[in-house]
């Protein structure tokens, strides 16, 4: 039986608990057997995404856990990728529609590369783009489950890092975290820059591993395993996945969470 018309209850139409039958060459009918639809929440996600300027560049860092609900089913996603020579993209949420956004990345590099103009993509265009993108697909009310950091030095030498959700909102700033980490790390990190101002990459890497672990510690869809990208003027580097050393003797002393 086919879902009942909206206007099916008027006058003439059939009665409470009666249904409709849609008539097929009726172009306005209510396509009932239609099973095209929004995503209405993600499936497989990744957690938080951490990022920071430092002298010079700018770092960030995601763990490699990909969560099916709350089951650590994937280890070994990477959720960092280089936008051409001078910008690395990173994303929390859904990993589907993160690679997704990162096919429409990859068009945007082949034909820059086909110009040869020796125009280089830089990232404060790559933030514009996605803005662009993800505010799109939220007016159509089918939203990219993404919340994306755009980071990197363009040529002469400007340092750049900005942040975009899932319904278009979008800033800029020297710190920026996701997820549970805005929460978690993104106070610590926006302190030690405060303290410190812009760090040198060997601190801001020290940082960013000390966050790390803190996330691991206390986001139960973190992971022990991350990936660190560093972005400077000569271009972007993307590390290999690394772990860092815990120790949770403590856990015996904690009580009433069992």
């Amino acid at each position: 039986m086919a879902a009942p018309r909206i206007d099916a209850f008027w006058e003439g139409g059939p009665r409470p608990g009666e249904f409709y039958q849609v008539n097929q060459e009726d172009p306005m009918a209510h396509q009932a057997n239609d099973a095209r639809q929004a995503t209405r929440q993600p499936i497989v996600t990744g957690t938080s995404v951490l990022a920071m300027k430092f002298d010079g560049g700018v770092i960030m860092a995601a763990d490699c856990l990909g969560s099916y609900g709350s089951l650590a089913r994937y280890r070994d996603m990477k959720r960092l990728a280089a936008v051409g020579d001078h910008c690395v993209v990173a994303g929390s949420g859904d990993l589907a529609d993160f690679h997704h956004i990162l096919h429409l990345l990859d068009d945007i590099v082949i034909e820059n590369i086909e110009w040869n103009d020796n125009q280089k993509i830089l990232p404060h265009s790559v933030h514009s783009y996605l803005t662009r993108v993800l505010y799109n697909r939220r007016t159509k009310m089918n939203p990219l489950w993404n919340t994306m950091v755009v980071g990197g030095v363009a040529p002469d030498g400007e340092s750049y890092l900005g942040y975009v959700d899932k319904i278009g909102v979008a800033y800029n700033d020297d710190v920026i975290a996701t997820g549970y980490g805005s929460h978690i790390a993104l106070p610590i990190m926006r302190s030690a820059i405060e303290e410190k101002g812009l760090m040198s990459e060997a601190e801001a890497r020290k940082l960013m591993i000390r966050m790390l672990k803190v996330m691991y510690y206390r986001d139960k869809l973190s992971l022990n395993k991350y990936h660190i990208a560093v972005s400077t003027k000569e271009g972007v580097t993307i590390g290999e996945a690394e772990s860092a050393e815990t120790n949770w003797d403590i856990a015996d002393l904690v009580k009433g969470y069992e």
